[in-house]
């Protein structure tokens, strides 16, 4: 299987001998830069709290490949996944597939099975050539749009948000909870005829206290709850996501108290997770300069009651001077690792990207996170916090650990008001 190769024509000739059809099931596919993992929790927690039956793809995983294959909030089995991986093998007869292509056709067989009210799939690269756009969403949903993976989406917003727009469709409704959506995004739903509901045009926010309204040309619903997810930027997730449930509702139908229920209870792993302790830990997959701003924002809303130690590992092709830049005033200590495979940056590089912006005797670099953590818990002090960030490889990681020592399953804690 190959890592990288854009393209749909492979992918989509397996589908073919799959015998899989275009879904009576609804579908909400999520793209964009940052947020997309939120608003497909979010929304998934709001559907199944109306009492569908949902389903959704996501990726990458963080402990288990499982993670990425949900029904009805519950990760598919070892047994649904092998068996699934065997069909699409059996069908590709010498088609080459990525690793990302292989699953999301397991994960289209798997819900063709399912008896599904609605799946949500997050696209996994750019829009337009990613295999999640083999199926034409009822509704699109694009949350913010940033710099990363320019090699293969292009240098700017405006030719990444072209990529990302590929997942419109003729007629069917274009969501954006970016505010400052670039042209390229706005022309192309133009251009195809694909209705587009933009926040701060069709669609808007405001923060009140305790909590949120939320307003489209058609209606308002009043005294909202903060998403359970921490972070402000969550509320412009979340008031994407009620747009999208919003032109869908003639299909799947959705109360305020779901809506509600939802927002309250939903649940996402590495997200500002905050897990309690001598030491607080806060576990963040941002990987590129966009993320890495709104968690600083974050943890300047929450901030520590000792000093910061962050654990930082990140790929070679992230913008890591553009993360560090981000997050310099909020940190003390830096414990760089390499990070596994091919793609994975080492401790010493990264410190040379972080020097113009911390003091020499104030970064470590390791060779891997396992040596990292062990640091960090032999020179940390009561009270300090500890923020594992840059990639998901990083958190899945430090997560691992923690989980073999008990703390996560004990501790673990991500709601707004914990």
């Amino acid at each position: 299987m190959r890592e990288i190769d854009l393209g749909l024509d492979r992918v989509r000739r397996v589908f073919e001998r799959l015998g899989l059809q275009p879904p009576r099931y609804c579908v909400i596919s999520v793209g964009g830069t940052n947020g997309k993992g939120s608003s497909v929790a979010m929304l998934d927690a709001i559907l199944r709290a109306a009492g569908y039956r949902t389903a959704t793809y996501t990726s990458p995983h963080l402990m288990r490949y499982n993670e990425r294959i949900h029904i009805d909030g519950a990760a598919v089995s070892d047994a649904q996944l092998c068996a699934a991986f065997q069909r699409v093998d059996d069908a590709r007869k010498g088609v080459s597939l990525t690793y990302f292509e292989f699953g999301t056709l397991a994960a289209l067989d798997i819900f063709a099975h399912a008896d599904l009210d609605v799946a949500v799939l997050e696209v996994g690269l750019g829009g337009r050539l990613d295999a999640v756009n083999l199926v034409a969403a009822d509704a699109a949903l694009i949350a913010a749009i940033g710099i990363d993976h320019v090699e293969w989406l292009g240098p700017d917003r405006e030719a990444i948000a072209r990529e990302k727009a590929g997942i419109f469709r003729p007629g069917r409704a274009a969501i954006c909870s970016d505010r400052e959506a670039p042209a390229t995004l706005v022309g192309y739903a133009d251009r195809i005829g694909a209705p587009l509901y933009q926040l701060g045009r069709e669609y808007d926010f405001e923060i009140q206290n305790p909590g949120w309204e939320w307003r489209s040309r058609s209606r308002t619903i009043h005294s909202l709850p903060w998403p359970s997810l921490r972070g402000d930027y969550q509320v412009q997730n979340a008031a994407g996501v009620l747009m999208a449930l919003e032109v869908l509702s003639a299909r799947i139908p959705v109360t305020v108290d779901a809506i509600r229920q939802g927002l309250s209870h939903v649940r996402l792993a590495g997200r500002f997770q905050v897990i309690p302790g001598p030491l607080e830990y806060v576990l963040d997959v941002a990987h590129n300069p966009q993320a890495a701003g709104v968690l600083g924002a974050t943890l300047r809303r929450w901030p520590a009651k000792g000093e910061t130690h962050a654990i930082i590992g990140m790929l070679k092709d992230k913008d890591s001077a553009g993360v560090f830049a981000e997050l310099a005033d909020l940190v003390e200590h830096w414990h760089l690792a390499r990070l596994p495979g091919p793609r994975g940056s080492s401790g010493r590089r990264l410190a040379l990207e972080l020097n113009p912006f911390a003091a020499a005797n104030r970064i470590a670099a390791y060779e891997d996170i396992d040596a990292a953590f062990a640091a960090v818990n032999g020179y940390a002090k009561w009270g300090d916090r500890v923020l594992v960030t840059g990639s998901f490889l990083t958190v899945a990681g430090v997560m691992r650990l923690l989980d073999a020592g008990g703390v996560i399953e004990h501790r673990q804690d991500n709601q707004l008001n914990a």
